[in-house]
């Protein structure tokens, strides 16, 4: 493991890394709202303006991003186009299969109305259920959908309270998904028509908020630790396979990059470094690559 860089600073909650094939880091500002991209030489450029609550982002084949929020969209220069609206609160992370249909779970309560010990974490621009001053809300677990086209979309299971990383196992056989309220990476078996089936936890333990994965080309996750200061890799057993240390606590989100997809990108909520610096982009090496992100073609 090499060190770790700071590439960008001074946002809110960030979240939804993605890196295109020019090397270009895609992410988003949730309760400031925006998307954002950095490029190789270090600048940072706006590609959408002022939209909140962006859990996910992938790239389309098209050209431009597909977003979460409270709709699911595919914003190319400026345009942006509806794939999938859900009567939920919001989405959050989303990712794309190998046919290149979108994967992405609802949220049916406000991330930050329930007591999940997320402190003083930056509150997304989503609804909230507004529940008296002292009391907690009960969470509804939300779902798992796929879309198939603009406007079809098929739900792939339920019973994930507060919904975060989506990914596939190299193979596409096994879809994994950080549930932060169970403290756990659930997986599912992915059959042959895209049905699920065989859920169980791939890791389960008190205290644990996974936020964002993503799986390397082993298959291993690699999972960012809210609140924990660190991504973990679990190998396909639930084996701990590597640690990354940040000078951060609120770990978010992460993805591979990098012409060998050996870049591990992070994003945070703050910077324990410089807490000035709040929200912020890290990256160093790692030694098995990152599984190809199929492109959006829905």
């Amino acid at each position: 493991m090499s060190d770790i860089e700071t590439l960008c600073w001074g946002y809110g909650l960030l979240e939804g890394p993605r890196v295109d094939a020019e090397n270009n880091l895609f992410f988003s500002d949730v309760p400031n709202g925006g998307v954002y991209c950095r490029r190789p030489d270090g600048t940072v450029e706006v590609v959408i303006p002022k939209r909140r609550g962006v859990g996910g982002i992938a790239l389309h084949a098209d050209g431009g991003v597909v977003v979460s929020g409270r709709d699911i969209s595919h914003v190319h220069n400026g345009v942006s186009r509806q794939l999938a609206t859900f009567d939920a609160v919001g989405t959050n992370d989303l990712f794309v299969d190998a046919a290149g249909r979108v994967v992405v779970g609802t949220l049916m309560t406000h991330p930050f109305d329930a007591d999940l010990g997320l402190g003083d974490a930056p509150r997304s621009g989503g609804s909230s259920t507004n529940a008296p001053s002292g009391q907690t809300p009960e969470r509804k677990s939300g779902d798992c959908w796929r879309i198939d086209a603009p406007g079809v979309t098929i739900k792939l299971y339920g019973g994930i309270g507060l919904t975060n990383g989506i990914g596939f196992s190299p193979d596409g056989s096994v879809i994994y998904h950080a549930d932060t309220t169970a403290n756990a990476i659930v997986a599912h078996d992915v059959a042959a028509d895209g049905t699920c089936g065989n859920r169980r936890n791939l890791v389960q333990r008190r205290g644990f908020q996974p936020d964002g994965l993503a799986v390397d080309e082993a298959g291993a996750v690699w999972v960012a630790e809210f609140g924990g200061g660190c991504v973990t890799g679990f190998g396909p057993d639930g084996s701990v396979v590597g640690t990354v240390m940040l000078p951060a606590k609120q770990i978010t989100s992460v993805c591979f990059g990098g012409t060998d997809r050996r870049d591990l990108y992070i994003v945070t909520a703050d910077n324990t470094e410089d807490p000035s610096r709040a929200g912020s982009v890290f990256r160093t090496r790692v030694d098995v690559p990152g599984v190809a992100v199929p492109l959006a073609r829905i």
